[in-house]
């Protein structure tokens, strides 16, 4: 069948002298591996097109039964130029990609999980913020998006003492579990905003040192609570450079 979507590269890997192999994150089917042929060679039509991030048109011969399908044309659907250029904001996009990718299961279809994803690569692309500032964002977002949500106590005021509780996704005024974590009230507004409001004042929280860190390992943690099999991202020794500055 061919087939004609929307695909965000995630992977790239040299297969003989001239092509690649590329882990595509499709809208149609999900997470696929396709070969490119010719993809090394000078004069290729793919050529600056197979670059982890990038959102393009594909159009590719796709069959079941085969573990890898022929990328037969490709274009631009977004450019997002400065996730090239950019230092701080391709190490985060680098790690969104690998969180993601690690999410999603092969051939998994799940279109809400792709336009978000497309979204947000295009967002980190012109926003004028610190980048990493948008990595919890992300992970809450993508926590609701695979059915393991954070969720707020009802009763509980801004102004209390709040822990992130890893067994039920609840914020609460207690600690409930041996696997709790105390917030700080910046780390708490985050969350709170993140889920009520999804404000552009979310990306303006002033986080003290060593605050935007430990939230985000919280809420790694958090995931790898509830998702069999996720692991370390490859990718943060960058990501976490710029964490520190």
């Amino acid at each position: 069948m061919i087939t004609h979507t929307e695909a965000i590269i995630f992977r790239t890997v040299d297969y003989q002298e001239s092509s690649k192999i590329v882990t595509m994150f499709t809208r149609e089917h999900g997470k696929i591996a396709l070969m490119v042929r010719g993809a090394k060679k000078p004069k290729s039509k793919f050529s600056g097109l197979i670059e982890v991030g990038n959102i393009l048109d594909v159009v590719y011969y796709h069959k079941s039964s085969r573990s890898v399908q022929i990328l037969s044309e490709a274009s631009y659907a977004v450019k997002n130029d400065q996730l090239r250029v950019n230092f701080e904001k391709m190490a985060t996009m680098t790690s969104a990609i690998e969180l993601i990718s690690q999410l999603l299961h092969d051939d998994e279809v799940n279109k809400p999980l792709f336009d978000f994803s497309k979204k947000m690569l295009t967002w980190l692309n012109t926003a004028d913020i610190h980048p990493p500032v948008m990595f919890p964002y992300l992970q809450i977002r993508l926590a609701a998006l695979t059915g393991i949500g954070l969720q707020l106590d009802v009763n509980q005021t801004e102004e209390e003492t709040n822990y992130f509780n890893l067994e039920s996704g609840l914020i609460t005024t207690e600690s409930i579990s041996s696997h709790s974590y105390k917030l700080t009230q910046t780390q708490y507004d985050y969350i709170r905003i993140a889920l009520q409001a999804r404000s552009s004042k979310l990306f303006e929280m002033p986080f003290d040192t060593g605050e935007l860190g430990s939230l985000i390992d919280h809420l790694d943690r958090y995931l790898k609570y509830h998702v069999e099999g996720l692991r370390d991202r490859k990718s943060d020794a960058i990501f976490e450079q710029i964490l520190q500055e």
